[in-house]
């Protein structure tokens, strides 16, 4: 049964859809916090922004309040709420879906995500919950200790 939180819009978190993406390229959550602040001064103000080749259909449900959800080594372990959708055409002329995102990176707990490409759908019902904020400052558990206690199915 999925979970009933306000995320601040006044809407459920069971009123959309998420996207989930690997965070390629980042070992931890702290690696794409540090990439996305080393970025910000190509972005709009207050947004980090992730550009991707395809273009979400679900559109509406994604904007009414959905997170990205971010895979770390094969872990889900953070979010950022989706603001907008854009396009952008690269200089080879292609055009592209350029994710808009709350620069608040929210961490959660460790949810295991086989390796896949591109992004996918997650239902709210799959996603991982936040963690409390006194916990986002905790020291992160070891990531073998992280996987085998979503693994067994602590989270």
């Amino acid at each position: 049964m999925p979970y009933d939180i306000h995320n601040g819009s006044g809407r459920t978190m069971t009123d959309h859809i998420n996207l989930v993406k690997l965070c390629v390229g980042a070992e931890a959550v702290e690696d794409l916090i540090a990439w996305q602040a080393s970025q910000r001064g190509r972005w709009p103000a207050g947004r980090a922004v992730h550009v991707t080749r395809m273009w979400p259909k679900r559109e509406s449900e994604l904007l009414a309040g959905g997170s990205l959800y971010w895979v770390f080594k094969g872990q889900v372990l953070a979010r950022q709420l989706v603001l907008a959708l854009e396009e952008v055409r690269g200089t080879d002329g292609i055009a592209r879906c350029a994710i808009h995102l709350d620069p608040k990176v929210i961490r959660t707990e460790p949810v295991l995500r086989r390796p896949f490409q591109g992004w996918r759908y997650l239902a709210p019902a799959e996603t991982p919950r936040d963690l409390a904020a006194p916990r986002a400052r905790d020291d992160a558990l070891p990531p073998d200790l992280a996987a085998a206690l979503a693994d067994i199915g602590l989270r």
